[in-house]
């Protein structure tokens, strides 16, 4: 990615060398979460709000709904610690440089789209962190994985992930790093536009399992929002040979199966909660071929 020399955003929160607060309790993204009774009318409500959203309106945004908050969002990481190699603090520096560019370029990229349906994008921050955090959702470590907090519009990232990525994941190159940044503002997006605060209101009211596939969606729509980023970043002329595979990659190295085979030598279907591999590399590479979010409504039909 041609990345060096361009704008970098100052919505880059640095808290590395902070001490851990107090208060509060670690909800992880995908971890567990309360079980209501089963009910299908929940997830036709959803459907419903989001069709709305996409197909009649483009961007559908509510201005009413843009200060809503939420419990934790998914994130796309699931790692345990694994005590590897820490960035050295040349790297850090480059690192930080680097995802501050990303971030800027999605900031253009979604002020363009917002503008274009005559709304203000609202930017989110990014939280640089080491070891664990403190967040609106409450407390999380690096083991987490980078997550976004809907109750205060931020992007949590201990950089030291990227080494987990790169080594443990099989997935490496700066495309695949921001990839993970542009999912995450994928679920700002979401925020913005009603998408989680209404997965927040109605999972009380689903069983885990319509839960998890409610949640699956809410993934892949981000994924397909990454997707639309990178279909603008290629129209700028900063992709370069290899990159998409970069993120096709990760896309698929982070799947729910991908993950599990991984870890327990099987999957358990009915746990999934962010999609397969094919499913999140199909997603994004459907956002990346039409840079449209009209074509990124996850909640019409199969998945």
């Amino acid at each position: 990615m041609r990345w060096k020399g361009r704008r970098q955003s100052s919505n880059i929160e640095d808290r590395r060398g902070r001490t851990f607060g107090r208060s509060g309790n670690v909800r992880l993204p995908g971890g567990s979460r309360r079980i209501g009774g089963k009910s299908g009318g929940g997830i036709s409500a959803i459907i419903l709000l989001v069709v709305g959203y996409f197909v009649l309106q483009y961007l559908g945004i509510d201005p009413a709904i843009l200060l809503s908050e939420g419990g934790l969002s998914p994130s796309i990481e699931r790692v345990e610690p694994s005590g590897g190699e820490q960035l050295s603090p040349q790297r850090q520096d480059e690192m930080t440089q680097f995802v501050a560019t990303v971030l800027a370029e999605t900031e253009d990229t979604w002020a363009m789209l917002f503008s274009a349906s005559g709304v203000r994008y609202s930017e989110p921050t990014l939280v640089l962190f080491e070891g664990r955090v403190s967040s609106a959702c409450g407390r999380a470590s690096s083991a987490t994985g980078p997550f976004y907090c809907p109750g205060d519009q931020k992007i949590y990232i201990d950089l030291a992930f990227y080494n987990e990525l790169a080594n443990r994941f099989g997935a490496a190159g700066d495309f695949a790093q921001a990839y993970v940044i542009a999912h995450e503002v994928g679920h700002h997006v979401q925020n913005l536009i009603g998408v989680l605060p209404e997965f927040n209101r109605v999972r009380r009211s689903l069983s885990k399992s319509e839960e998890n596939q409610m949640s699956v969606r809410v993934e892949l729509q981000a994924d397909c929002f990454a997707g639309i980023w990178a279909h603008h970043t290629q129209q700028k002329g900063l992709v370069e040979k290899g990159d998409i595979e970069e993120a096709l990659n990760v896309a698929h190295q982070v799947g729910d199966d991908t993950i599990q085979l991984r870890a327990r030598g099987y999957v358990v279907p009915e746990s999934f909660n962010h999609g397969t591999s094919e499913q999140r590399t199909n997603w994004f590479a459907r956002g990346f071929d039409s840079g449209r979010t009209a074509d990124c409504d996850t909640f019409d039909g199969e998945v």
